[in-house]
């Protein structure tokens, strides 16, 4: 569990770091939002001796988006919006997909549901996902149906190993 909170440590600061950098206003919120949802209150609860209780994961929709505030200026813009929102995309898999397997490796019960529900909120992946898309930063290639059906035909043959 501390080096899972290490993980989340240093995913805030660079979080933080972003939040600062950025000049898209949703992509700020975005950002804010997700410095929000870091559970990192839930999982100091979760290792607490002195907590027996059942430890329960706040809904995404219970997060505002709008409680961080910047304690210093960390700079000027140096990186660009479309970089910071696709590598911001790509670390809130990276953890969602580190709380389901670190769920798969706790003993506790509510440990592991807390880190299956943590993984759960990847709401905020499709957050940026929606905001690459309409901003034109996204390339998705397209491919003929003939394309399509020729990968299929040309692998179908791993079925019948």
């Amino acid at each position: 569990m501390a080096e899972h909170l290490s993980t989340h440590e240093g995913m805030l600061s660079k979080l933080k770091y972003y939040h600062n950098e950025v000049t898209n206003a949703e992509l700020k919120q975005i950002i804010d939002l997700q410095i929000e949802v870091i559970h990192v209150k839930v999982m100091l609860m979760l290792i607490n001796p002195y907590q027996n209780g059942y430890i329960e994961v706040p809904s995404l929709e219970s997060f505002t988006g709008d409680q961080y505030r910047p304690e210093e200026a960390w700079g000027q813009n140096t990186l660009n919006n479309k970089s910071i929102a696709l590598e911001a995309r790509a670390g809130t898999k990276s953890m969602a997909d580190n709380n389901f397997v670190s769920a798969l490796m706790m003993k506790n019960p509510n440990v592991r549901r807390a880190h299956i529900e943590m993984a759960l909120q990847a709401a905020l992946q499709e957050r940026y996902g929606e905001l690459i898309k309409r901003m034109g930063w996204a390339f998705v290639p397209h491919v003929s149906v003939q394309d399509q059906i020729d990968t299929y035909q040309h692998l179908q043959h791993i079925l019948n190993k």
